[in-house]
């Protein structure tokens, strides 16, 4: 059972995500394309951001609404990886990284998602699956 945020597989794989956005965007063309740049990293914090504050709300309904919030973010990324490996920001081995990395966060909150959908009726979040990782 996770006790808080940080306990959670999908946080801890979105934060992972965040760092090699962030060490991604720092140097470089991608560095200097202020607009994308900012917007990609927001997108990753917002991922994490999501989930923390969704677990703390600590009510299924609430929990699952930050989490599908959250899947959007993660889905923001990837659109956004697009475009900076269109602009070659990043190379074709880069993108596929983050690429592959913003799909496991996304596949992972799908499955809790799932989960909490389909648990008991109880408004309070107690259990996680043993198994919800990508």
């Amino acid at each position: 059972m996770a006790e808080t945020f940080e306990d959670l597989r999908v946080w801890q794989t979105a934060r992972t995500l965040t760092n090699a956005v962030y060490e991604h965007t720092k140097t470089g063309a991608f560095s200097k394309d202020f607009g994308l740049r900012d917007q990609i990293q927001r997108a990753t914090v917002s991922i994490m951001s999501n989930i923390a504050e969704g677990f703390e709300s600590r009510t299924r309904s609430q929990f699952i609404h930050y989490l599908g919030q959250a899947k959007a973010s993660a889905g923001e990324v990837r659109c956004q990886l697009y475009v900076a490996n269109d602009q070659d920001y990043l190379s074709e081995t880069e993108f596929e990284e983050l690429y592959d990395h913003a799909e496991k966060v996304a596949r992972q909150l799908y499955r809790l998602i799932q989960h909490l959908d389909d648990g008991d009726n109880t408004s309070r979040v107690r259990e996680l699956p043993s198994k919800y990782s990508a």
